[in-house]
């Protein structure tokens, strides 16, 4: 399904997110702190009877510390990506399925935007 195809994926570091345009022409946006507070990981989740919950879009409402960095961000294998953050945190695996159904451009949370510094990105 065309849905869940990743196209391109950019991290724009000066704004604190990660934009995933899917195959079928959608662009999501991820503000760091909302993918931090949506981490599937087993512990985030709090523990494995918890785990298979959907994205909570709203947590893309809180702030993102200045503090917090993507510092990687790798394919894991070609179902998932895997993200690396600055608090040394490194076990959740965000599927394409996760990503797209909570994504909060969809559910109203984020207004679709284009970024003014589309220079400082890594993609």
């Amino acid at each position: 399904m065309q849905r869940y195809i990743p196209h391109d994926i950019t991290v724009f570091a000066s704004l604190q997110e990660l934009r995933i345009k899917w195959a079928d022409n959608h662009i999501s946006i991820y503000k760091y702190g909302g993918l931090r507070n949506n981490c599937p990981c087993v512990f985030c989740q709090g523990g494995h009877g918890a785990m298979g919950k959907p994205m909570d879009p709203i947590k893309y409402l809180a702030d993102t510390p200045d503090r917090l960095k993507l510092n990687k961000v790798k394919p894991s294998g070609n179902y998932a990506l895997h993200l690396f953050w600055s608090d040394g945190h490194s076990t959740g695996i965000y599927r394409w399925e996760y990503l797209r159904d909570g994504c909060p451009v969809e559910a109203g949370i984020i207004p679709f935007y284009e970024p003014e510094d589309k220079e400082n990105h890594t993609g």
